[in-house]
Parts: C-alpha cells; sequence; structure tokens
C-alpha cells in the first residue's frame, strides 16, 4: 500500500525513494510507520503523512495506523532504491 504513494515532486514512490524508516506491526495488527521526507521545507510535509496514515488503515485486518515524522538520520540520495535510481535515471 505504502508504494502506493507519491512525492507530487518525484514520480517515484516514497517506499523507493527511501523515505520509510521502519514499519512495525503489532500482535493486534495496529500499525505504526516512521517516514522522513527529502527535505524539512517538503511543501507535502503536512500532508503526505496523513495520506500514508489513511491509505494503511484502509488494508484489510489492520486495527489503527498511525505514522510518525521522523528527521533522523537525515534523509540522502543513497536511501533510494535500485529501481528509484534507475528511474531517476543516477545509475
Amino acid at each position: 500500500m505504502i508504494r502506493t504513494c507519491y512525492d507530487p515532486e518525484i514520480p517515484v514512490n516514497i517506499y523507493d525513494l527511501g523515505l520509510i524508516y521502519a514499519i512495525d506491526v503489532s500482535p493486534e495488527r495496529a500499525v505504526h510507520v516512521k517516514m522522513s521526507l527529502t527535505s524539512p521545507a517538503c511543501p507535502v510535509a503536512g500532508s503526505l503523512p496523513g495520506m500514508v496514515q489513511a491509505k494503511i488503515a484502509t488494508l484489510p485486518d489492520v486495527t489503527a495506523a498511525k505514522v510518525e515524522l521522523v528527521w533522523d538520520p537525515p534523509w540522502t540520495q543513497e536511501r533510494l532504491s535500485e529501481a528509484a535510481r534507475l528511474q531517476l535515471g543516477l545509475d
């Protein structure tokens, strides 16, 4: 589901961008995601985490969804997946 979320300025999903730092699922099927953004000044800082949270909450059997925005460690291009690097022409 996270791969259906895109940064509006970069045509790559947020998972392959390396913005997802952790996904934890409790025994009760509550999902907690730690994610970052490419920059603290990102124009979707106020909306993208909520969009991710809403999409996760729609999954069958998920009892709760929480997305936490984190800035440590800072995001760098080194977090890009191989697919993202190819898509962005960085390899």
